[in-house]
């Protein structure tokens, strides 16, 4: 058995932990708004057609923030047509995934389904096939108070208060061929700018996220950054990172290392900014809001849209079943983003719910967690105070598309205050466990107030309405604390949370 030491000290700060790092993405997108956080005809069904276990679990989960409408969905999406009365509400195309959006839930409807979920909503602006002026309209709708078109018109729709949306994000993957109105790096920052610049007169302590690269496989990706912070850097608050991973050709060594590559994307984009930083002479830093992240199967044949004349509401699509390997592998990019939380101010797992989620529903009928809701409910519980960063020692394995990685990765947070260390641990390899020894001399007094791993001997396993309770994280019993270092062991292809406090 592979020993793995960590050393965990309070000195070895990083940064706060930031409650923005637990937010998710809400798009119109096959399920995900209809007969996902919609379902008018369910038992749970409030007023507003919002499902009510749907919330439960919303709050479950821990969710922080919650990114609307889009996605490839927001670059062709008029917010004019989803709101007023419903009977007179537009369907409309939406080309990006080749559906049909019967407008039944708009702009109103969601930041009504946030106040019940107790999310925070993060809008995003069309700046595809529209600009400054519907991005204006839009804020006005939203944020001012009363006495103007937009906003009489929000009062008479029947919300008084305005919504006070704080963080907006300019456009959705401009670079991406794939996006409607896709822009060159010159043309979607001079767009953004501008609509910065306008946004910031109608309420001028806004947060504004500007698009970055959709990857780092991109061909423009770097380039992409710099030009665009050129043109934006004295206007936005933080510039976007999207990342998905998959298990591809059975690599599994390779995909349980994919926490490597987001580090080392946040790490390229950082010093993109940080270059514009200098070269413009400011003191003010650009960080990283990483707004769409998660495990996706983009080949499978569930990620194809419909084609040719047929455009359905609502169809099933991107709906994968994640299996264990899948919620290690979450699990390991929530580690990362915790690791990097001076950097990434805000992250999104795309998405809430049936689209590459946490969770599943059936129209009308049961919800379901998916093997990945559990690291995210447990870092998002969990993970408070400071974020520590771990010295690990551990062996490496070798792996196709990373070369050496270390068997083990691991982050920490320190809640001060409340005397609690919160530890996060990975085990990537495919076969053994690994026996763990951490010295928390640092932080005497410390007894151990929780152990939990989840793995299953089959990493296959997947969760179904049926089923998804057998593989869960389940008490560690080999852990414990004795003299300053904690000791247990940790299984192959594993999630694991160590909690203790004084």
């Amino acid at each position: 058995m592979a020993a793995v030491r960590l050393t965990i000290d309070p000195a070895f700060r990083v940064g706060p932990v930031r409650r923005r790092t637990f937010g998710s993405f809400v798009e119109h997108l096959g399920r995900c708004v209809y007969t996902g956080i919609h379902d008018p005809e369910h038992p749970t069904a409030d007023a507003d057609g919002f499902r009510g276990d749907v919330i439960a679990l919303t709050k479950e989960l821990g969710i922080s923030t919650v990114r609307y409408p889009g996605g490839n969905f927001v670059s062709g999406y008029r917010w004019e047509d989803g709101i007023g009365p419903r009977d007179e509400r537009p369907a409309r195309l939406d080309l990006a995934w080749h559906s049909t959006d019967p407008n039944l839930v708009g702009v109103d409807e969601f930041l009504r389904w946030t106040a019940k979920s107790g999310t925070e909503p993060m809008m995003a602006v069309n700046l595809g096939t529209r600009g400054v002026q519907e991005a204006l309209d839009l804020l006005e709708y939203c944020n001012v108070r009363g006495g103007t078109y937009w906003s009489d018109l929000r009062r008479r729709n029947g919300a008084p208060e305005p919504y006070d949306i704080r963080m907006w994000c300019l456009g959705n993957e401009m670079d991406g061929p794939w996006q409607i109105g896709h822009k060159t790096a010159h043309e979607y920052g001079r767009l953004a700018a501008e609509t910065a610049r306008a946004m910031r007169m109608i309420d001028p302590d806004l947060e504004l996220v500007a698009c970055g690269s959709s990857s780092s496989a991109m061909p423009t990706f770097g380039a992409w950054e710099r030009e665009v912070l050129d043109e934006t850097y004295e206007f936005v608050d933080h510039i976007s990172a999207h990342a998905y991973y998959a298990e591809e050709d059975g690599d599994l060594g390779s995909f349980l290392a994919s926490a490597v590559d987001m580090d080392h994307f946040i790490s390229s984009v950082s010093s993109a900014a940080d270059t514009v930083r200098a070269h413009k002479k400011l003191s003010k830093r650009i960080h990283i809001s990483f707004d769409e992240w998660n495990v996706w199967y983009q080949k499978r044949a569930e990620s194809r849209p419909p084609t040719g004349a047929d455009w359905p509401v609502a169809p099933v699509l991107l709906e994968d079943r994640y299996n264990v390997a899948d919620a290690v592998v979450v699990g390991n990019l929530l580690i990362s983003l915790l690791r990097n939380t001076d950097r990434v101010h805000a992250a999104s797992l795309a998405q809430l719910v049936n689209v590459i989620a946490p969770m599943m529903t059936e129209p009308g009928g049961r919800l379901w967690r998916q093997t990945t809701f559990h690291p995210f409910a447990q870092a998002s519980q969990h993970a408070a105070g400071e974020v520590l960063r771990v010295a690990v020692e551990a062996p490496t394995y070798e792996t196709a598309r990373f070369g050496d990685v270390p068997l083990v990765d691991a982050v920490a947070t320190w809640d001060a205050e409340a005397g609690a260390l919160a530890v996060f641990v990975v085990n990537r390899s495919t076969t053994d466990p690994v026996a763990l020894d951490v010295d928390l001399r640092s932080v005497p007094g410390l007894r151990l107030v929780e152990a939990t791993s989840l793995s299953n001997p089959d990493h296959t396993w997947t969760a179904s309405a049926d089923d998804d309770t057998s593989v869960r994280p389940q008490p560690n019993g080999t852990v414990a604390v004795a003299d300053g270092r904690l000791s247990g062991t940790v299984p192959p292809v594993s999630w694991s949370v160590l909690r203790l406090a004084l």
